[in-house]
């Protein structure tokens, strides 16, 4: 009697256990898995976009591009190929946003330094002060990393186009010609260089937010 219940109460833990694993298992298929949004321009604040494309419902890009970085390399989309990154727009001598912004960026940089697959891209809206040499210092002052987080300089007309049409990330100042209000965002660009996420780079919780979707999307495979 006493072996009999023994293979009874054996009998019963293993068909509990396989039920719990079916259960679970189950309810895994059933839950829909987290992705994160595609932004196209036409999903953005009309004051953030161009107005050349601000109907754009689909299909919307990173355009390349061609500029230089804090030890004079020439960065381009290709630096970025197959790789995640997060970009922004600063200037070295801002004193509101921008030390926020950056302190976050290094925020940024030291959780993701053992992740080759994602990057930092940061664009300097007054290239015509921060040279190379002006961004190399800044850099060495705030401890970028170059393997991980280009500061890049250029063309201002190229650097303007790309924070209204491609990152959609900067208001216009339609007085000046080529002239342009950088915001606080971060803007997260998938494998294929679509738009995944915008976050505000001077709150705290948002940058959390930004590392836990940078989780979903590196599961998503992009």
């Amino acid at each position: 009697m006493r072996s009999f219940l023994a293979k009874y109460k054996r009998f019963a833990l293993v068909m509990t256990l396989l039920s719990v694993v079916i259960i679970a298992a189950i309810n895994h298929a059933l839950t829909p898995q987290k992705t994160l949004k595609i932004y196209q321009p036409h999903d953005v604040n009309p004051e953030m976009v161009d107005t050349t494309i601000q109907f754009v419902k689909k299909y919307h890009t990173i355009a390349d591009f061609t500029f230089t970085n804090q030890n004079g390399d020439t960065i381009t989309q290709d630096t970025f190929k197959d790789r995640i990154y997060i970009a922004d727009f600063f200037f070295t001598t801002c004193a509101t946003i921008c030390p926020i912004m950056t302190g976050h960026m290094v925020k940024l940089q030291d959780e993701l330094q053992d992740d080759p697959q994602v990057m930092l891209l940061s664009h300097t809206v007054t290239p015509e002060t921060d040279d190379v040499a002006r961004l190399n210092k800044y850099a060495a002052q705030k401890g970028v990393d170059a393997r991980k987080w280009h500061l890049v300089t250029g063309d201002k007309k190229a650097i303007y186009d790309m924070a209204r049409k491609s990152y959609l990330a900067a208001k216009d100042q339609p007085y000046n010609d080529y002239d342009l209000v950088h915001t606080e965002n971060f803007v997260l660009v998938d494998t294929k260089r679509r738009i995944r996420g915008f976050y505000d780079g001077t709150d705290p919780e948002a940058i959390e937010q930004l590392l836990e979707d940078l989780a979903v999307l590196k599961k998503e495979g992009q």
